[in-house]
């Protein structure tokens, strides 16, 4: 749990029994629900002990890994506990998804015989290092939750994964068993990694997840097969012996569907990597721009940590594995799953198929007292709907509620059972369990 002291400043933080302990006894008060942060009324933090911790971050197209933990120094090298971790699940794509609607509208709308409309260029210039609304949110909502646990805890330092591995390299002409993917401690990790992510860490003939994958040609070499990267993909040990040195036309000739998939999606750019090398380096600049001790490392080496220090595969997990690790003594059980769902918007009417405006929409947002996306909790004491709910809500101008839970929507809940936990912050929060070792 977060600890803030009398005058807001982040303290060490505590396990949840001692944060109960300093509620009962009056010690402390609720600074924040979610995620629960507290505030001491009788410390400060010149009179505590506050030694640090670290934040680790991977970045991620649709997901965003931070891990809060604390490095402790043994005799031969420095292990991390984990304190806290949070999956950030980006909104990028229904993002681009409103983007490509209202630039079709427009579109449309400039071919109809309408009236004249002078051209206008003298809106169009874009500043230098300008990022794309959809990739632009990427960097906007990782800045904004480090900055947020910066504030609720004293870090000292952040661990940021840069790059998940060199597209420009693996792309070229020559082959990526080359001398720098041959030497070192992480040879082969940076190719891996990246079909690892293009093919969802399956194999590409069966489908098979969980099981060692080997790295195949799609055309032999013994047939011409070139080493690049787009000629190469996962198969499970066994489809690897079948197909063995055979063209994958005629291991696949029974299956032209399969075959037609992966000779397409072997061309296939990988548009999440891509999204990625676009906003990785944006990332790391601003978060230099408000910490003063910021370290990068790659997803190899991210990968090789997982191995050495055999921690599952999770996003929150490679956030506690980037950059150079001891070993990963401990994490929490539960994580904080928040999904970024924007704050609303700012348009009065609801279009229809053409783009023209259909219905007026109510400029007011409050209804009794509460706003849609609020967290709340409602005991109800009878009915059908008795119980304790508690999630996001659905504010209606009659009074009854719409709340979204864990556990699915709970309809028409009259205002009066309802209580206020946190007020819309444009994300929604869950807990699941964390990954466990096999």
């Amino acid at each position: 749990m977060f600890v803030l002291d009398k005058h807001q400043q982040p303290l060490m933080p505590c396990s949840p029994a001692r944060a109960r302990r300093l509620l009962r006894q009056g010690r402390a008060v609720v600074h924040r629900h979610t995620p629960f942060v507290i505030r001491l009324k009788d410390r400060t933090a010149a009179t505590s002990e506050v030694t640090g911790v670290e934040l680790g971050v991977d970045p991620g197209s649709r997901f965003t890994g931070i891990a809060l933990f604390r490095a402790v120094s043994g005799t031969s090298e420095t292990a991390r506990h984990g304190l806290f971790a949070i999956e950030l699940a980006h909104r990028g794509g229904p993002i681009s998804d409103r983007l490509m609607s209202r630039a079709t509208l427009r579109r449309t709308r400039r071919q109809r015989k309408l009236r004249y409309r002078a051209p206008r260029f003298s809106n169009r210039s874009r500043p230098e290092g300008w990022l794309a609304p959809s990739l632009g949110h990427r960097v906007d909502t990782v800045t904004a939750w480090v900055d947020r646990i910066a504030r609720w805890a004293p870090v000292r330092t952040l661990h940021v994964e840069l790059a998940a591995f060199d597209t420009r390299a693996m792309s070229a002409d020559k082959s990526w068993s080359d001398a720098e993917y041959r030497r070192g401690t992480l040879q082969g990790m940076e190719a891996r990694e990246y079909l690892l992510t293009k093919w969802n860490r399956a194999c590409a003939y069966c489908g098979a997840q969980g099981v060692p994958l080997n790295i195949d040609h799609i055309h032999p070499r013994s047939r011409g097969g070139s080493d690049r990267i787009s000629n190469l993909t996962l198969a499970c040990v066994p489809c690897n012996e079948r197909k063995s040195n055979r063209s994958v036309e005629d291991f696949l000739k029974k299956k032209p569907a399969l075959l037609e998939k992966i000779l397409g999606e072997a061309k296939a750019p990988l548009r999440d990597a891509a999204a990625m090398n676009a906003t990785r380096s944006a990332l790391v600049r601003g978060l230099e721009a408000r910490h003063q001790d910021v370290r990068t490392s790659s997803g190899g080496r991210t990968r090789w940590n997982r191995q050495r220090t055999t921690t599952p595969k999770s996003h929150t997990l490679d956030a506690l594995c980037v950059g150079v690790l001891g070993s990963a003594a401990r994490h929490p059980a539960t994580i904080h799953a928040v999904t970024a769902t924007g704050r609303g918007t700012y348009r009065r009417t609801s279009p229809d198929r053409y783009g023209f405006p259909r219905l007026n929409l109510p400029r007011t947002k409050q209804h009794f007292g509460y706003a849609t996306g609020d967290l709340v909790c409602a005991s109800v004491p009878t009915g059908k709907r008795q119980g304790t709910h508690t999630g996001r809500v659905a504010v209606r101008s009659t009074g009854n509620f719409n709340i979204k839970t864990g556990q699915g929507l709970v309809q028409g809940i009259h205002h009066r059972h309802v209580r206020l936990l946190q007020r819309a912050d444009g994300y929604a929060y869950t807990t699941r369990p964390e990954a466990r070792r096999a």
